[in-house]
């Protein structure tokens, strides 16, 4: 077993249920291989995670720009509580070292996918709420991801990548880019979509999901990078 006690210093944060901690990052194929393994996956609190970040998050905006409208504070939250924010910061703090995965999930690159990554970040949050309540958990939302919203807004980052590219397309090609689903892979409940980006009949690039919505996201970030728009 991992010692989990050097994420609790890297959170500055200490459990007083051990446990919270270790079930919020346990994937579900890594109960898959360890049946005996008495704690649940995380699921569940990822769902709790889930709700207490968008309160807080929205809590904050409503509070701190009053003369915003609810389109702006609704982009701007979504740039904040998306899968690839989430993942940037699960990575930042490291949390990837101590997922706990099946070894078939672990040769798969499970560590470094952005939804493993988001949704674990979520049910850290959930087990921090259940395990010290609202106030120390908002602090940690507060701390860790609402202070890169200043860069989210200077970079344009809170326009998502979709809008970005078809507009720089449409201006620079005169051309509305489309998408095409190339592949799918595994089983209907944790599908894997692979999405092309196409400017005309050119292929620009690629982008994987658990939807398609996703994966188009995922192709049109990457295609704003290929195309140094």
């Amino acid at each position: 077993m991992k010692d989990f006690s050097i994420l609790q210093d890297k959170l500055e944060i200490k459990f007083n249920n051990r446990e919270l901690l270790i079930q919020a990052l346990c994937h579900r194929s890594y109960i898959n291989e360890n049946t005996n393994f008495r704690m649940g996956h995380n699921e569940r609190l990822e769902f709790l995670g889930d709700a207490v970040l968008e309160l807080v998050v929205t809590e904050h905006l409503y509070n701190k720009y009053p003369k915003k409208n609810e389109g702006d504070l609704t982009t701007w939250r979504a740039a904040l509580v998306n899968t690839k924010t989430l993942s940037e910061l699960s990575k930042e703090i490291g949390i990837e070292d101590f997922i706990l995965l099946s070894r078939g999930e672990g040769k798969a690159m499970g560590r470094t996918k952005q939804s493993i990554l988001a949704d674990t970040l979520e049910a850290l949050i959930g087990a921090i709420y259940l395990d010290s309540g609202y106030l120390l958990c908002k602090n940690f939302i507060e701390k860790n991801l609402i202070s890169k919203l200043p860069r989210i807004l200077k970079l344009g980052l809170h326009i998502d990548s979709k809008s970005r590219f078809q507009e720089e397309a449409q201006s620079r090609e005169k051309i509305t880019p489309s998408y095409k689903v190339i592949n799918e892979l595994g089983p209907d409940h944790e599908k894997t979509f692979t999405v092309g980006i196409y400017i005309g009949d050119r292929l620009i690039t690629k982008g994987e999901g658990l939807s398609k919505q996703e994966a188009e996201e995922e192709a049109a970030r990457r295609g704003l990078e290929i195309m140094k728009w």
